[in-house]
């Protein structure tokens, strides 16, 4: 299978930058919990204009990041993996089980409790870390199950954007939702009449992140519905959607996630951290990422492939798609951003963090010593599934 130039930018850009996660994680971790934990935790939570700097990363820098995923989500749909029905099927299955298994089972240790709530977390796959782990195994790791991953979390980014926007809305201002949509289409109209500039859709979208911001709905679905009016053209180096995804890269790997990492993960764990380990809502999280997303992915490509609806890739293994699904219980990122979005008591949001920590950590573990024996050749034909 032939890579495109592309897809292999955004590979190694989402490689470089899951090392660089891990690393600052780890850093941020260590000054929480060092003597520098007083000043370094308050440093997030000091206000600039009513908001905390964690606040501004999250609903406004993180905006960047889904204006990222959306550009790369038009490409897909355009001219990559997700332009073929065939080659989209597969990955389009295994998302839906990703997210559904895990959220029910979530639900099923939660439902009726105050944490019901936190149904989405467990949803999640973090893009970054996943392909990170996926790159240390090198060159054994086969072409099909590279783009096989990428889609599943770019498709799974999509499933977690709506389930922000449809149940993480509380309150709707109607006015502000409106002049943001109104915005939108002044945008739509402006690419419908060729105008490729890329000056008045990036101030357009300031302005409608500001409405929207304000509107109950999350900003940061701005990003998104703003990538789809960026001219795509051919979707070639010179038009405007690819210069700007190509600009994007570099500053959401190395700058933008990082900063996210930093910010959400200064907690400082008390010496009975454990104590808030054993309830339902961190059950629920650990479970849903470690076990239900590998066996939601997998059970769902299986129905898809038996159903004829999917086909599975020349070389790709059932043992791949279940380490790929082990994979994509790494939710980090996009588990720590929809945990703040879903509690608003301080303490279930830290101990939540925590248990997503440990479960992305599993995940990751485990992923990584599965796919390392399959991908060995001696084993590659006994855990053939």
């Amino acid at each position: 299978m032939k890579l495109t130039k592309t897809f292999k930018a955004f590979f190694e850009n989402e490689k470089s930058g899951g090392i660089i996660l891990l690393f600052v994680t780890l850093l941020s971790l260590f000054l929480a919990n060092s003597s520098f934990h007083v000043p370094y935790v308050a440093f997030w939570e000091k206000e600039i204009a009513g908001h905390t700097i964690t606040d501004w990363i999250n609903d406004g820098l993180m905006t960047i990041f889904f204006l990222l995923i959306g550009l790369e989500l038009e490409r897909e749909i355009y001219h990559g993996e997700l332009s073929n029905f065939k080659n989209a099927s597969l990955p389009i299955m295994a998302a839906f089980g990703g997210m559904l298994v895990p959220a029910a089972i979530f639900l099923v240790l939660n439902y009726g409790t105050t944490t019901q709530n936190g149904a989405g977390i467990p949803m999640a796959t973090d893009i970054a870390f996943a392909i990170g782990i996926l790159s240390l195994l090198g060159n054994r790791v086969p072409t099909s199950l590279k783009v096989f991953l990428t889609a599943l979390a770019v498709i799974d980014d999509l499933g977690a954007i709506i389930v922000i926007a449809i149940f993480y809305t509380t309150s709707i201002s109607f006015l502000n939702l409106g002049i943001a949509l109104g915005i939108w289409i002044i945008l739509f109209v402006l690419n419908r009449m060729k105008i490729h500039n890329l000056i008045p859709y990036l101030v357009g979208g300031v302005i409608m992140w500001y409405f929207m911001l304000n509107s109950g709905v999350h900003a940061t679905i701005t990003g998104v519905i703003l990538a789809f009016v960026i001219p795509f053209g051919d979707g070639g180096e010179k038009t405007s959607s690819y210069k700007l995804q190509h600009f994007l890269h570099q500053p959401v790997a190395f700058f933008i996630l990082p900063l996210f990492a930093v910010a959400n993960t200064a907690l400082t764990i008390e010496s009975n951290w454990h104590e808030g380990l054993n309830h339902s809502n961190t059950y629920g999280i650990i479970l849903g990422l470690v076990v239900g997303k590998p066996l939601g992915i997998l059970l769902f490509s299986s129905v898809g492939v038996t159903s004829g609806l999917c086909m599975l890739p020349k070389n790709l293994k059932w043992s791949h798609i279940l380490g790929a699904g082990m994979l994509g219980g790494i939710g980090f990122t996009m588990s720590i951003f929809i945990t703040v979005l879903a509690f608003k008591n301080p303490e279930v949001i830290v101990f939540s963090k925590i248990a997503i920590l440990i479960a992305s950590f599993l995940a990751g573990l485990l992923g990584f010593i599965f796919l390392k024996y399959v991908l060995n050749k001696k084993h590659s034909n006994l855990l053939d599934l």
